[in-house]
Formats: structure tokens, C-alpha cells, sequence
């Protein structure tokens, strides 16, 4: 069982009623600290990091209003960056929160509100919504930093990044993005979505009737420009058949590129036994 696996398994039974439920940390030395991005909201603070089953000390805890990622270059890809050089972090986990403020707040709202504060719409980027990070769902905000994440240059591929939800009135945790399958994917070749239309087409002209066939075999009409005309007059005929033309290959269709799934967390399995206590 992975940490991740652990953390959720214990999560569940805790909020179940299970007193028994928890988690213990000398058996995942090896995936240990997490380095997690929650909001900034306080009603987060009773709930980190005992939701988690972690000690303090095995808790790299980033914050920002919404658990917003920008861009792979953005500073908060800064700060997870250095927590994972720095600070020695294994693992990454964006957790969001229901009834996030952020979420429920328009664009013009936000216009207005920063309106309230002093500042002008005229000393604001023209794109609010990108700027800000504007999002829809907890849970699309998540899988989108998440794939953010896992895309920037600064974090290595050694780096499982995890997506989760926190209930906030419960402390209920729902793993949306695995990062231990994400990981594999991420890791495999990257495939040229041309080269396998390219290695067919050759190999079905070697394999048919153009196998021995040379451009220099073709036959041309020799004649210049204009010297095509067609005389008036009866005695003068077209020719009896047109001159050779190449065969036309029809390449095969390109391999469609079908995007992964977002993973699945795996069946809960309970494995832990140690007390998973709540503030």
C-alpha cells in the first residue's frame, strides 16, 4: 500500500466513526514529507494536517487563495519547486475544499470588490480571468493544477502529484487525480503522431506494385509550352491515349492520439491501525 493509499483508507474509516483508524509514518519513510497547496480559507486550519493522518513535521504546508496554479513557471511553481529541493519533499498534493469563496465569486464581482479597495479596473490586466485564475469547480480547479504541475520543467518526474477534495465540514477526503498512475504515464515515451503513418506508407510502396518502380522509367511528352493547342480543323485528332501517369498512393490515416483518462484511486483497503484523531 502507498502512503497516498494509506492516507485515504485511514481518512474514510476515521470519518466513518472508526476511533481505530490511522496511520503510521515510520512505514512510508521513504514517501515522506508531502508538500501539499491548500486555499488560504481558515476554516482549513482545524483540518491540516490531522485529515492527512501526518505529523507537523512531515507536512510542507503552501497556501494561496484557491489553491491556484497559473502557468508551469508561476510563482507557486517556485515554492513546490524549492519544497522539493530544498526541503526534501516526495510527494505533491493540491487539495481543494468545498464551498471555496473564490469559486462562488464573478468576475464582476471581483471588479467590484476591488473596486471597494481602490483599485481601477484601468490598473488591472485586460484578461481577469486568467490573471486571477477564475475557475468553475473545486474539482476542475484541482485536475487543471494538477496537470499544471506535472507539466512544469521545475518538478522532476520522480514526483508523484497527487489531487484531492477536502470536505469542509467533515474533513472527508476524495482522491480526483492518483498521482502514482499520473506518474507512470507521464513517464512513458512521447510518441510522433506522424512517424507511424509515415513507417506505413513506406513499407506498403515496398511490399506492392511500386516496389521497383523508378521516377526515371517515367515518360513525358515532349513538347514546350503553348505546342498543347489544338489545330481547327478535321484531319487533326487528339491522341489516342494520354502518357503514363504515376500511381497515386494513398497514405494511411495518422494514429488518432487519444488522451489518458484521469486516473482512479485504487480500492480502499484498510492496512492501518493506528489512532487518527481530529481537532
Amino acid at each position: 500500500m502507498r502512503l497516498f493509499e494509506a492516507i485515504i483508507d485511514a481518512n474514510h474509516r476515521a470519518v466513518s466513526g472508526d476511533n481505530s483508524a490511522g496511520l503510521h509514518p515510520a512505514d512510508f519513510a521513504d514517501e515522506l514529507p508531502v508538500i501539499a497547496l491548500t486555499c488560504i480559507d481558515p476554516r482549513l486550519n482545524a483540518l491540516f494536517p490531522n485529515v492527512l493522518g501526518l505529523p507537523g513535521e512531515q507536512f510542507i504546508w503552501l497556501r494561496n487563495a484557491g489553491n491556484i496554479i497559473t502557468s508551469p513557471l508561476s510563482s507557486t511553481m517556485r515554492s513546490l519547486a524549492l519544497a522539493c529541493a530544498v526541503k526534501g519533499g516526495r510527494e505533491i498534493a493540491i487539495i481543494g475544499h468545498t464551498d471555496c469563496q473564490v469559486c462562488k465569486t464573478t468576475t464582476s464581482q471581483l471588479l467590484d470588490k476591488l473596486k471597494a479597495l481602490g483599485v481601477e479596473r484601468s490598473r488591472l490586466p485586460d484578461n481577469i480571468n486568467e490573471f486571477f485564475g477564475m475557475f468553475a469547480t473545486e474539482r476542475q480547479n484541482v485536475v487543471k493544477a494538477c496537470d499544471i504541475v506535472r507539466q512544469s520543467p521545475l518538478i522532476g518526474p520522480k514526483i508523484p502529484v497527487h489531487g484531492l477534495l477536502v470536505n469542509i465540514e467533515t474533513g472527508k477526503l476524495e482522491w480526483i487525480v492518483n498521482g502514482y498512475e499520473s506518474r507512470q504515464l507521464s513517464a512513458l515515451p512521447a510518441n510522433n503522431a506522424f512517424s507511424p503513418s509515415t513507417d506505413a506508407s513506406t513499407r506498403e510502396l515496398g511490399a506492392g506494385p511500386m516496389a521497383d518502380f523508378h521516377f526515371g522509367e517515367m515518360k513525358f511528352p515532349e513538347m514546350k509550352i503553348g505546342d498543347a493547342s489544338v489545330k481547327i480543323g478535321a484531319s487533326e485528332a487528339m491522341p489516342s491515349s494520354p502518357p503514363p501517369i504515376a500511381p497515386r498512393v494513398q497514405p494511411l490515416p495518422a494514429t488518432p492520439v487519444v488522451p489518458p483518462k484521469i486516473p482512479v484511486p485504487p480500492p480502499i483497503r484498510a492496512r492501518v491501525n493506528l489512532p487518527f484523531g481530529r481537532r
